[in-house]
């Protein structure tokens, strides 16, 4: 019999429905009316505005650029910080119609994703600068390991750090580093929402209501409910809905308290795509390439195959200002998360695809990760003679535990290669006429295999900028971090693994730092000159679905990276405008790769090395004129790996071109807006030995926005305007993920 997922009856879109009932009964029309007449009193520059997306309160910055970063950690301001850091903001998400943290990160250039087989397939996966970031992903400066696709309901920007820094960040964070800076309860009233309307059976709900309580204190409340179909791809869908409470008090006193609950539950059905066939177009290698078929071709089982999160964290921060130079705080955040998925990976490796047919292997998990992060901070500002310092120092410690156990899927037919027993059983099905509504029939039980992991960290750090006089500073930063992980469990008996019950633990000390210099030759640019590290260590990803501490990889040092950049940040236009441009060099020095004796476990004898250039902008043009975008040039490396063979080749999912622009121009100011977009991201190798490669391709969006009233507008959002073929993502081997055909969405939004 066939597994069915049961959906809980808290994520019915009843419960989503009360909530936003209650939420609105329990403000006052009074409020209501006092919200309105404040705005009448607004400038036109103050103005509300928000969509379907995501929606905010009162909006105080509709610009496209951001001069300083949410992080306490970057003690200068972004145009005198020595680093490569985007800042993705509120107005760029919202232009946009972003729903999903993917779609934002689509923005900016550097970042591809990559596609996984196991551990979280339809999750987050950003690749950035060529160096996997699962692991990297934080909000509000703490780190979030779960395995989830992000929702930005919530968000109110997006801060992405590039280049290695262990510095900030702890283990990883070899390209860079996500942080996403959440939606908080703030003084003043502000009630806003929105609905979405769009093809593919597109619905999203979105409330935003910010309700100020007493002169020093508020409470907001997010709430999001998202069903849709995915352009272009028979039988595949999402479902989603999310609650995030807010109460601060204390705000504009000397001592601030925010707690803050978040939860999000998912119901989709999983995607892998389409399979890999090769086809011998190369004089070196015969590459292995999407097969030529319809692109809405779906290889899974809508009768077997479910993917269901959910998502549970609560934050308490608390700030205290000792006087005007120096605030303690401390910010503590539980979470837990769950994640259970069969899902069908089309072929895999079984070599039917040659005959037209396609056997329907399986991926499965089912695994719990909680845990718990604590972060004390101390902001100082303070002169040593001539020297002005903006210093950071802080304490980390942190716990997680994951816990997995995949399925066991049992058929009634046996083989591998297609037959007619295997279509009858639904294992097996047609490479050009796929049928997912195919009963299987097999059995699906707990498999005995299982892991359990747990991952303590304690960590400390400093950060400090040394102002030296107008034109010239210097950009320190140091971080020691503890790390331990232990794996344990039982494993099923496999390619050089026996059978039996398993205990492995990896303790690493790491030390990292980043320093950089920043002249000043005008008030309104810099020139800089940086140098980071960064560590990871032997079962990094682990809490979140991806490599696991394993028996080759147990006893091994921490992988080390280094970067070295030289760069450049202008503002122009009455510092509406903001230029930046970098030349960088990212090594991985020590790169784990198999033993080439061929013995079981791993060595640290690999090298990899990304060089590059990133140019960035945002801000506007003009009054009416905003841009945002930019341009990065990877040419990435294989110095030394198992195979000589593959030594000299590209990196896997690193283009050497990736091209980001979008743009908005106010016909009517205040009335009438339109956009469009430009995306163009080069060809990609899904492996090392760069037999697997997805072809380049450039995507196209447009916007129009429209204000009825002060109250009331609309926006249209057409994505993938010229319903574009192409593959944002590409296993080593198996498959390549179909991205959405062209999606319309019509958003209808209130605001008082």
């Amino acid at each position: 019999m066939s597994r069915q997922p049961q959906q809980s009856p808290v994520s019915s879109p009843r419960l989503l429905a009360s909530a936003i009932g209650v939420a609105i009964t329990a403000s006052s029309a009074g409020h209501m009316v006092f919200a309105a007449e404040k705005t009448d009193a607004k400038t036109s520059g103050n103005a509300i505005a928000l969509d379907a997306t995501s929606v905010t309160g009162e909006q105080d910055d509709t610009s496209y650029k951001t001069d300083t970063s949410a992080s306490k950690k970057y003690t200068a301001p972004l145009r005198e910080t020595p680093k490569s850091v985007t800042v993705i903001p509120q107005q760029v998400i919202r232009d946009t119609a972003a729903t999903s943290l993917v779609d934002a990160l689509r923005t900016t250039p550097g970042i591809t994703f990559g596609a996984g087989e196991g551990g979280n397939p339809a999750g987050d996966r950003p690749i950035i600068r060529g160096f996997n970031a699962e692991s990297d992903v934080f909000v509000d400066g703490m780190r979030d390991p779960a395995s989830q696709s992000r929702e930005i309901f919530n968000v109110e920007s997006i801060e992405v750090s590039k280049g290695p820094g262990s510095a900030f960040t702890g283990a990883g964070s070899t390209g860079g580093s996500l942080n996403l800076v959440s939606k908080t309860a703030k003084l003043g009233n502000a009630y806003n929402g929105g609905f979405t309307w769009g093809s593919d059976q597109t619905k999203r709900t979105t409330l935003d209501l910010n309700q100020q309580m007493t002169d020093s204190s508020a409470f907001r409340l997010n709430l999001m409910k998202h069903e849709a179909n995915v352009a272009g791809r028979d039988a595949v869908d999402v479902s989603r809905w999310g609650v995030a409470p807010s109460f601060a008090f204390g705000l504009g006193t000397d001592t601030r308290l925010t707690v803050g609950y978040y939860h999000v539950e998912t119901d989709d059905m999983p995607d892998y795509g389409i399979p890999l066939a090769s086809s011998p177009n190369r004089s070196k290698y015969n590459v292995d390439k999407p097969v030529h078929v319809d692109r809405d071709n779906f290889y899974g089982l809508t009768g077997r195959d479910y993917r269901q999160t959910s998502n549970d964290s609560g934050t308490i921060k608390i700030e205290h200002d000792l006087n005007d130079d120096l605030t303690v705080s401390n910010s503590f955040r539980m979470s837990r998360s769950t994640l259970d998925y069969i899902v069908t990976n089309p072929d895999d490796s079984k070599g039917n695809v040659v005959n037209g047919s396609v056997y329907r292997g399986t991926k499965s998990r089912n695994s719990t990760s909680s845990g718990w992060i604590n972060q004390t901070d101390l902001n100082a500002k303070f002169n040593t003679g001539s020297i002005e310092h903006s210093l950071v120092t802080g304490l980390e410690f942190s716990y997680q535990d994951t816990h997995n156990r995949p399925y066991a899927l049992t058929s009634s037919a046996s083989g591998t290669k297609c037959n007619p027993a295997l279509f009858n059983s639904g294992d097996c099905t047609s490479l050009y006429k796929p049928t997912p509504g195919d009963n299987w029939i097999g059995t699906i039980t707990d498999s005995a295999a299982f892991t359990d992991t747990d991952t303590k960290t304690a960590a400390a750090y400093v950060f400090d900028t040394l102002k030296f006089n107008e034109q010239w500073s210097l950009n320190l930063g140091l971080r020691y971090d503890n790390y331990q992980t232990e794996s344990s469990g039982y494993a099923n008996a496999g390619r050089n693994t026996p059978a039996g019950a398993f205990s492995r633990e990896n303790t690493s000390d790491l030390l990292n730092y980043q320093i950089g210099v920043v002249y000043n030759p005008l008030p309104n640019g810099s020139i800089y000159a940086a140098y980071s590290t960064s560590s990871n260590p032997a079962g990094e990803t682990s809490g979140n679905g991806g490599l696991e501490l394993t028996a080759a990889n147990s006893d091994l040092d921490p992988e080390k990276n280094r970067n070295y950049e030289i760069g450049t940040k202008w503002d122009f236009f009455g510092d509406d405008l903001s230029l930046t441009a970098a030349l960088f060099r990212t090594e991985k020095t020590n790169a784990r790769i198999d033993d080439p004796d061929g013995a079981t476990t791993q060595v640290l004898d690999g090298e990899q090395r990304v060089n590059g250039l990133e140019l960035g902008y945002s801000g506007k043009l003009t009054r009416n004129w905003k841009v945002f975008g930019g341009y990065t040039y990877m040419e990435s490396e294989v110095v030394k790996t198992t195979l000589a063979a593959d030594e000299g080749n590209h990196m896997p999912s690193t283009p050497r071109n990736n091209f980001t622009l979008w743009s908005t121009y106010d016909l009517v100011p205040d009335k009438l807006t339109v956009g469009a977009g430009a995306t163009f991201v080069d060809s990609q190798f899904g492996n090392v030995a760069n037999s697997v490669e997805i072809p380049s391709y450039w995507r196209y969006d447009a916007m129009a926005s429209y204000r009825l009233t002060k109250n009331i507008d609309l926006q249209l959002n057409v994505q993938n305007l010229a319903d574009k073929r192409y593959f944002d993502q590409v296993f080593q081997t198996h498959y390549a993920h179909v991205a959405a055909g062209r999606t319309a969405l019509l958003n209808a939004n209130f605001h008082f």
